[in-house]
């Protein structure tokens, strides 16, 4: 995964497919964490899924994590995940998570999305 930070309030995680997928996503809980922890900023994060074909329950569980980090943040910080396949929105609506998470179509849109609410 590439963890980019894009600004110093902005971070794109750019997700693969298992097994890199679970790895990746226990990194950025630990930056998130150590941030919080430290007092330092904890950025907003994009959560780019354009090469991830599939999620399996660990991986909506570490994106729940996520965003409840981000959530619990002062000030409190924003998830958006973006490029997601017709494969991975079809566990999203089962689960009921479409209706927790934001979403954008790509990261370009997400990036211009949380400029303009700042």
């Amino acid at each position: 995964m590439a963890l980019n930070a894009w600004s110093d309030t902005i971070m794109i995680a750019e997700l693969n497919d298992e097994p890199m997928f679970s790895e990746d996503m226990d990194n950025l809980i630990q930056q998130l964490r150590t941030l919080r922890e430290s007092k330092d900023q904890v950025p907003d994060v994009i959560v780019d899924l354009q090469n991830v074909a599939t999620v399996n329950s660990s991986n909506l569980a570490a994106l729940l994590t996520a965003r409840e980090l981000l959530e619990k943040s002062e000030p409190k910080q924003r998830l958006i995940i973006c490029s997601v396949s017709d494969g991975i929105w079809t566990a999203l609506l089962a689960t009921g998570l479409d209706r927790i998470f934001a979403f954008s179509e790509n990261v370009t849109t997400a990036l211009a999305t949380l400029q303009l609410d700042l």
